[in-house]
């Protein structure tokens, strides 16, 4: 009964960091730890900044979204240091609204949702602790007890600055309760939870005729005037907005620009002053980040009507585009798919690369700089070394469209696709070429697409089905080459000795003949072709591998296949091609006999067991080489 065990050990550590005390006990937590007194703003920053942080190529790498969001390293680095960092500063940018905006599936309500999750995580630690007079529905801040004129030498002793005054139910409570000994009011830790509405709000406009700004603000409960008797005792008013329960966390509005006018009004006070109105009381003071998030479309209609200028002016906006880095796309896509019920289906190498290189294709802008396609555009941008161009020009590419990734095909289509693929084939095994299908197959019922894009979208379908011949031939190439090692090796060691000949101005016994004979310029140059050396470059490629192999002879190490990357590429192109034939035949033929038979179910098993196919997937991926070189 292990999972049983679990939920007990849960249990006890949710009672194990629960605490209660005095305001004068929780004076002396303060003393000693003062980040339990951190604002709300500056609380989502040290949560980021606690799960880690890399460097990679200059750029800022933050752990806490790495498992989630894939190949938006730029704009996180931006929302992190531009917005959170400088708020949790108290600097004036947290007395503005966080705007999302990009388009859809982008991963605009992930990054919230992560925020969330976060918070809620980090509550439960001690860095996080997050402290509120008890009974208080609001949660509020314990030190809005300390009076005004007493907050500049409660700084000078604890360093930490008060803002925001105590509400009205607390004002009522302290004296009606504690008879304004505030020493005595009592405290208790609290955890976030979106699910109990604690520190955490999630607001979604319905029709505006139905709403209630007391949806945000909280409202009167009438079965409690006869009590009380006013509605401006705040023992009459339910604190139970969703601004009430997002205070000391977050508030998440969804589709914010489409709130009535008298909703974002209130967000105006609250971003500004830090406060807002509710019932017949004086303003009530709110510690929380406010994040929403958009498309660009709906973004360019509230800045267009001049009604909105105030609220415009108060918030900053983040733009979130969509990933243009291809091996960041798989990504995405194989989250999605181990997310879903569509994990147990066998998904051939590569299927993913060539849906995901389609995608990047449809959301990259051409390029200005003169030499460059959008293909090798995407092989920079995925960090491939493309001849003749370096990280300079890679910078220049990326500086040309500043708001690159706004436009172009979703993750959601692409997996919508995958999984009608899957769905057609009625066999737990999809390949490329399956996807590639569905995803043209797909565009026909893409309503939202214009007939130009549809167009250009085909033609991008038609390059990633390019660049997959390319991949499967090698795949197979490679392959084959497993299969024939010992021929590769032969083929290797007799380059080897010709090079070393060549470069030492010596001749080459025959082993059989015992003959002296010149080098074989025939056979090097046969290999050396095979990755694009020319006559001009040969003899410094040769004196290099040269080099290389003496290195390795001084260091007593062996040269071997893999020591030289290009040589190896080389040995494994010319073994494909001096094998080409017997690949086409052996993949073509219906009823291969014994010893051909036995050849391909070496090569079945090599995609097997060292590229991650399935016996299904590498007979199609053979077949489809097969009439790849027939042709």
């Amino acid at each position: 009964m292990e999972f049983l065990r679990k939920i007990r050990n849960y249990r006890e550590e949710e009672n194990r960091l629960k605490w209660e005390g005095s305001f004068a006990d929780y004076l002396r937590i303060v003393k000693e730890r003062p980040e339990v007194a951190q604002t709300a703003h500056s609380r989502v920053y040290n949560m980021i900044k606690s799960s880690g942080l890399e460097q990679r190529d200059g750029q800022k790498l933050f752990n806490f979204f790495g498992k989630e969001i894939f190949g938006l390293e730029v704009a996180l680095e931006r929302l992190v240091e531009e917005y959170f960092h400088p708020a949790a500063k108290r600097l004036d940018v947290r007395k503005r609204i966080l705007l999302l905006m990009g388009p859809v599936s982008g991963g605009k309500s992930t990054i919230v949702t992560l925020l969330k999750r976060g918070l809620e995580q980090y509550s439960r630690t001690e860095e996080g602790a997050v402290y509120a007079i008890k009974g208080c529905p609001m949660h509020e801040d314990p030190l809005h007890l300390i009076p005004q004129h007493l907050r500049k030498d409660f700084y000078e002793e604890y360093g930490i600055r008060v803002e925001g005054s105590l509400s009205p139910l607390n004002v009522m409570r302290l004296e009606q309760e504690y008879y304004g000994q505030i020493e005595e009011v009592r405290v208790e830790r609290i955890f976030f939870s979106e699910d109990n509405r604690v520190g955490i709000g999630t607001f979604t406009p319905s029709d505006p005729k139905s709403q209630d700004i007391a949806d945000l603000t909280g409202s009167i409960d009438f079965s409690t005037i006869a009590e009380y008797g006013s509605e401006s005792d705040p023992r009459a008013y339910r604190f139970d907005g969703e601004l009430n329960k997002a205070n000391r966390g977050m508030m998440e509005f969804q589709e914010m620009l489409k709130l009535d006018e008298k909703f974002l009004w209130n967000l105006l006070s609250l971003t500004q002053e830090g406060n807002f109105k509710a019932g017949r009381f004086a303003l009530i003071s709110a510690d929380e980040l406010i994040v929403a998030h958009t498309n660009e479309t709906e973004y360019r209609t509230f800045i267009a009507n001049k009604k909105n200028e105030a609220l415009h002016s108060r918030i900053i906006v983040m733009p979130i585009p969509y990933n243009l880095i291809v091996s960041q796309e798989e990504k995405i896509y194989e989250k999605m798919i181990n997310d879903s019920d569509m994990a147990h289906v066998h998904i051939a190498p590569h299927a993913l690369r060539v849906a995901a290189i389609f995608s990047v294709l449809t959301r990259l802008e051409t390029p200005k700089k003169a030499g460059v396609d959008l293909l090798k555009k995407m092989r920079l941008y995925d960090g491939e070394s493309v001849e003749g161009y370096n990280q300079v020009d890679l910078e220049e590419l990326k500086k040309e469209y500043p708001n690159e990734g706004m436009h172009g095909i979703d993750p959601r289509y692409v997996i919508n696709r995958v999984s009608s693929a899957i769905i057609r084939k009625e066999v737990p095994s999809i390949n490329a070429l399956d996807v590639l299908r569905s995803l043209k197959d797909g565009l026909d019922q893409h309503a939202s697409i214009s007939q130009e894009d549809r167009e250009k979208y085909m033609n991008y379908i038609a390059v990633a089905r390019k660049e997959y011949d390319d991949i499967a031939k090698n795949e197979v190439q490679k392959a084959f080459v497993y299969s024939y090692e010992e021929s590769a090796k032969t083929m290797l060691n007799n380059y080897l000795d010709n090079v070393e000949a060549y470069c030492n101005k010596n001749k080459i016994r025959d082993q059989l003949t015992g003959e002296e004979m010149n080098p074989d310029e025939k056979l090097m140059r046969s290999i050396e072709e095979q990755v694009g050396i020319s006559e001009n470059a040969k003899k410094a490629f040769r004196e290099e591998i040269l080099i290389r192999l003496s290195a390795f002879a001084r260091n007593g190490k062996r040269f071997d296949y893999n020591s030289h990357d290009a040589l190896r590429e080389a040995i494994q192109k010319k073994l494909f091609a001096d094998l080409k034939d017997v690949v086409k035949i052996t993949t073509s033929l219906k009823t291969p006999d014994e010893a051909q038979l036995k050849k391909m179910n070496e090569v079945v098993a090599t995609l097997i067991d060292e590229h991650g196919y399935n016996s299904t997937s590498a007979n199609e991926l053979l077949r489809y080489v097969g009439s790849l070189l027939n042709r």
